[in-house]
């Protein structure tokens, strides 16, 4: 099941590369959107559970859907950063509905499973967000003013810049890693 998880994200991961190439403030709106679903969905599952079965989810409910929150957060932050034309909203809507379904069939199968892929997609998007620190670090991507949403949800002084969203973005996609991966062994 490890496995399949690890060459589930792995696959999901080649179209990205090639479509969005080195256009990190694109490939972190993308990330995100597919990102805020899976707190959602199993909250959302977890929810509907714990009312049939007439049982306490054990604070995995209230964790889910931060989680979902928190990634939707990144999602409006890039945003901003990234203004993306007409087709790549388009393709945001269209990639969220479909991973929605796909996510939500797969939840329903194993939750644990579901868990994996999460942890594996959150290690991807680290990875995604050191290269964009690079390439900030490098001049080669403007390193702009931080987003006024940003300042206020992470609560950053207010003349911090891309870089300091970009870290803490990443710090949050640590903390999903290892949450999603904890839940794919733990979860009942």
């Amino acid at each position: 099941m490890d496995k399949m998880a690890f060459w589930t994200v792995k696959a999901l991961r080649w179209p990205t590369d090639i479509f969005f190439q080195r256009r990190y403030g694109c490939r972190a709106m993308m990330l995100e959107t597919v990102a805020a679903v899976p707190g959602m969905v199993g909250g959302m599952l977890l929810h509907c559970k714990s009312l049939r079965k007439f049982e306490h989810s054990g604070g995995w409910i209230k964790v889910l859907m931060e989680e979902a929150e928190n990634e939707r957060m990144h999602l409006m932050t890039f945003m901003e950063v990234a203004k993306p034309k007409w087709y790549e909203r388009a393709l945001i809507f269209a990639v969220q509905g479909v991973f929605f379904n796909i996510y939500m069939l797969g939840y329903l199968i194993s939750p644990k499973f579901a868990h994996r892929v999460v942890g594996y997609l959150e290690e991807e998007a680290i990875l995604s967000y050191t290269e964009f620190l690079k390439e900030l670090d490098k001049g080669n991507i403007e390193n702009v003013p931080a987003p006024a949403i940003a300042i206020e949800y992470w609560r950053l002084p207010p003349e911090s810049t891309l870089r300091d969203v970009v870290i803490v973005v990443r710090a949050d996609e640590v903390h999903h890693r290892d949450f999603n991966h904890f839940a794919s062994v733990s979860h009942r």
